[in-house]
Parts: C-alpha cells; sequence; structure tokens
C-alpha cells in the first residue's frame, strides 16, 4: 500500500486535527444527554447511535493495536468508548424498561457477541499482515454502512426543500473530520482509514450543497408564513419549531456513530 512515502509530519498534523474535531463531534450529543438527565426521561431518544458509535470506536481501537505505531487513533477512539459508554449508562438509568431491555440486547448483540466473534476470528485464524488486511476490510465495511446512512436525511432534505433537521455546524465538522482522516489516511499509507472516508467526505460535501441550496428557500418559507396572522398561526409555528428542535437532536446523535 505504499503509493505514497510516508511524511511523518503530514501524519501527525491531520491525526491531531482529526482528533480534535472527532472529540467536538463525540461531544456534540451532550445536549440530548443534559436534557435527559434534567427530566430524567429518555424520551423517544433511541439508544442506537450510541451502542453503534461505541461499536466502531472498538473496532478502530483494535485495529490500531494490531497495526502498531498508531498512538493517534488509539487516543480518540479511547475517548470515544470512554464517551459512549458514559452516555449508553445515562441512557440505561433513565430509560423506560422496554426501551433499556431493548438496548441491553443490542448490547449483548453488537458489543459482547459480534465484535468478541471477529476478536476470535482475527486472533485464532489470521497472522500478522494477513491479520492486518481482514480486520481492515471489516472496519471498512462496517464505515461504509454507517457513512450510507446520511442518504436518509439527504433524500428527506430533497422531498421537503427544508434543512430544518440537517443542522449546518454539524454537517461541517463531520465533513472537516473525514477531510482530516482521509488525510491521515493518504499520508501514512492506510488505506483501510483512507478509503470509507473518501466516501464520508463526499458525502458531507453533498449535505453542505444541500444546505446551500434548501436554506434560502427555506428562510423565503418562514418569512411567508411570518406575514400570516392569527393565533392558531404562532400555535402552529411553536409546534413546528419544537418538532425540529427534536429533530435536530436526534440527528446530532445518530451522526456521531460516522467516526474513525
Amino acid at each position: 500500500m505504499a503509493w505514497l512515502s510516508v511524511d511523518h509530519s503530514w501524519v501527525i498534523t491531520f491525526g491531531i486535527l482529526g482528533n480534535v474535531i472527532s472529540f467536538m463531534v463525540f461531544l456534540s450529543p451532550l445536549p440530548t444527554f443534559f436534557r435527559i438527565l434534567q427530566k430524567k426521561s429518555t424520551e423517544e431518544f433511541k439508544s442506537e447511535p450510541y451502542i453503534i458509535a461505541l461499536f466502531s470506536a472498538m473496532l478502530w481501537l483494535y485495529y490500531a493495536f494490531i497495526k502498531t505505531n498508531e498512538l493517534l487513533l488509539i487516543i480518540i477512539n479511547s475517548i470515544g468508548c470512554v464517551i459512549e459508554i458514559v452516555y449508553i449508562t445515562i441512557f440505561l438509568i433513565f430509560a423506560a424498561r422496554k426501551a433499556r431491555i431493548y438496548a441491553a440486547k443490542l448490547i449483548l448483540l453488537l458489543i459482547v457477541g459480534v465484535f468478541s466473534v471477529i476478536v476470535l476470528i482475527t486472533l485464532l485464524l489470521f497472522r500478522d499482515s494477513t491479520r492486518l488486511k481482514v480486520l481492515g476490510w471489516i472496519c471498512v465495511a462496517f464505515a461504509v454502512s454507517v457513512f450510507v446512512a446520511p442518504l436518509s436525511i439527504m433524500k428527506r432534505v430533497i422531498q421537503t426543500k427544508s434543512v430544518e433537521f440537517m443542522p449546518f455546524n454539524l454537517s461541517l465538522f463531520l465533513t472537516l473530520s473525514g477531510i482530516s482522516w482521509l488525510f491521515y489516511g493518504l499520508f501514512s499509507n492506510d488505506l483501510y482509514v483512507m478509503l470509507p472516508n473518501i466516501l464520508g467526505v463526499s458525502f458531507g460535501f453533498a449535505q453542505l450543497l444541500l444546505y446551500i441550496i434548501y436554506r434560502g428557500k427555506e428562510e423565503v418559507h418562514k418569512d411567508r408564513r411570518a406575514d400570516k396572522v392569527g393565533p392558531e398561526v404562532d400555535t402552529d409555528m411553536i409546534v413546528e419549531e419544537c418538532i425540529s428542535d427534536k429533530k435536530q437532536e436526534n440527528y446530532s446523535s445518530e451522526r456521531v456513530e460516522q467516526m474513525v
């Protein structure tokens, strides 16, 4: 995979940049969990994004240990594991019984079951470079499946001509994170880090483009609504704003899983 000579200064630069931005994205669900702590209820929030994000961080952490000399990957994914465990713990404490049972089953299936199988298979059936290749492609396959998720959000934006449930700041930071890890993979000659982030950056730019296209149209729509009078219109606008806030919180939570 030596298509480019390794330049350690660029590897370190983009690795540190990726760590900083990824850390900020890991913290993006904090408003959701402040709300959960305040209300002592998870309401309609789902556990899947945090469990999947934990699985992703564990997978990349394992990859970094197998590859060796990947301190920057180890640091950010270790931090990610800790943060996601805190999120999941809070969720389990305040979730309703049905949601708590479902989350526990998903943890057993994905974190305990699937991850353990991956570790056992790669350790027992493969050696050295072959082990790294198999694990690398597993990481790529999982990362690609996660990066495809925003397609449903993009489709909804096009259909509704509204970006209310696609926060610009989060899309921007995820795109910047993808760019950082893309160049980290490029300069460190790591195909498995680079490949999924090519897709991630592509989707990121597509989302930013959609935001530019539909943001103006949404402002026009809001201005027209503001021209209307009557108490029933004011009530509708309040309800829509509440729904929009909830959608943005859910979207922020779901996007955290898209990390290296």
